[in-house]
């Protein structure tokens, strides 16, 4: 099987994956090390960044938006229509700096330094709150929250945009809810379909070992990889590994790491046990959805509304694989069968850069873009889900009505968890958890190697 996968992996790479990069997932909060020659030329693109940002945002009448390729927010052409009705209504201008998940976070922290950063970035709370937020580079968006926004934007959306002394380093725009997918055509074909509730998308723990136990026994081959190669997606192997027997990943403060308890234990050795599932070192999640799309793996944990939407990473349209098959999106399978999803949030920070206009100009851009007649064009944009039903009364839960796909995956969101990417030591933490899962698949005693790099992740925490 490992030769199969290595060969299909060639042709794989030139698939366009969305949300599951090879080195970043929505909670990323650093790039992996491409190495020194790339790194370089990150350096030098982000020099010519800065200055260009500089000389751009020289008065209120012009500012700096870097983006992270977060839906069509990463597409210059919908950005530019949205930039567009911003400066016809303000008179202010926006220049666009597009970013990626490679080298995007060497770009901004590289013009941090500098004192060069832009006026406004698009990410999520594990780099605006936990990382630059943290760090003192971010402005306080406290006060454009109004009584109105309070109310409306979710409250466990809120929480993660605000730091511990209050700040709000996040004013909140859009989520979605990660999930996995299943080769439905598959499944049907093997007799294991009988264990997926289509209308709630979810299923047990018991259903999904036994379905597996099904497909494995029908196609004689491995049917899912708890992937460990980097940290690419690997917000689907933790949801995986928590949701089976009722594991955490941090505590409820969001203090220290809580691997080691003995749900996550029992679950790492459930899967180990499975003839239908490989630990395998050498994909990380992008390479997981290649190998789902090309049929050779028949479920993937590195999934959301981004694959499902996308009808060119496998050519043949939304919401199937390469040979027609029909993907099926499910939550993680849990004891109960209502599960805790890990989610993503997206949104607006400001980075101070001691120009009282230029923030007051970005603030306004925030609320053009997350409060205001116009929202629903920015959250549309996204492909992804509003955090408020309602803007200053006006009703927007309905955005998706029209959209089958979106509408049926809506309903995911009642099964967002705790937003715990902000815990402290994040970015060490995902490494130990990819190297833990590499240890585990090596076949390293699963107690004291959780054991190990749980405590390798909380010294990194109390840092």
């Amino acid at each position: 099987m490992k030769k199969i996968l290595a060969i299909a992996l060639v042709s794989a790479l030139g698939l366009s994956l969305a949300a599951c990069g090879s080195s970043s997932d929505s909670g990323a909060s650093g790039a992996e090390d491409t190495g020194s020659a790339d790194a370089a030329e990150s350096t030098e693109t982000a020099a010519e960044s800065t200055e260009t940002a500089s000389e751009s945002a020289g008065d209120a009448n012009s500012i700096t938006l870097w983006t992270y390729p977060i839906g069509n927010w990463g597409d210059e052409t919908t950005v530019n229509e949205l930039t567009a009705g911003f400066t016809e209504e303000t008179g202010i201008t926006v220049n666009v700096e597009y970013l990626n998940y490679d080298d995007g976070d060497d770009k901004v922290n590289t013009a941090l330094t500098a004192n060069q950063g832009p006026d406004v970035i698009m990410e999520g709370p594990e780099r605006l709150v936990a990382n630059w937020g943290a760090g003192g580079y971010m402005v306080d968006l406290s006060d454009i929250i109004d009584e109105d926004d309070a109310n409306e934007i979710y409250e466990s959306v809120m929480v993660p945009c605000t730091s511990t002394d209050g700040a709000v380093y996040e004013y909140p725009l859009v989520m979605t809810a990660h999930c996995m997918a299943v080769n439905y055509t598959a499944f049907v074909e093997a007799g294991a379909d009988q264990y997926l509730d289509l209308d709630s998308h979810t299923w047990t723990t018991d259903d999904f070992i036994a379905a597996m136990q099904i497909m494995y026994d029908y196609y004689g081959d491995t049917i899912g990889s708890v992937y460990c190669g980097g940290q690419g997606g690997d917000q689907g192997t933790r949801a995986l590994v928590n949701n089976l027997y009722g594991g955490t990943f941090t505590n409820a403060e969001h203090t220290e790491y809580t691997w080691e308890d003995e749900a996550n234990i029992e679950a790492l050795e459930q899967l180990m046990s499975m003839d239908s599932m490989n630990f395998d070192s050498a994909i990380v999640g992008a390479d997981e959805i290649a190998l789902f799309y090309q049929g050779i793996l028949k479920v993937a944990f590195c999934w959301n509304i981004a694959q499902q939407l996308d009808p060119n990473s496998a050519g043949t349209g939304a919401g199937l694989t390469m040979d027609g098959d029909e993907i099926v999106f499910m939550s993680f399978p849990s004891e109960s069968g209502t599960s805790e999803l890990c989610g993503g949030i997206w949104g607006f920070g400001i980075f101070d850069n001691g120009d009282a206009n230029r923030i007051e100009a970005s603030k306004e851009f925030i609320k053009y873009m997350c409060d205001s007649e116009h929202t629903e064009d920015a959250v549309i944009a996204a492909n992804y889900f509003a955090v408020r039903d309602s803007v200053d009364g006006t009703d927007i839960s309905t955005i998706w009505a029209d959209n089958e796909i979106m509408d049926e995956y809506g309903v995911l969101m009642q099964y967002m968890g705790d937003y715990y990417q902000v815990t402290p030591g994040w970015a060490e933490a995902r490494t130990a958890w990819w190297n833990m899962l590499q240890q585990v698949g090596q076949g390293g005693e699963i107690t004291e190697t959780v054991a190990q790099f749980n405590a390798e992740a909380n010294a990194a925490a109390a840092q």
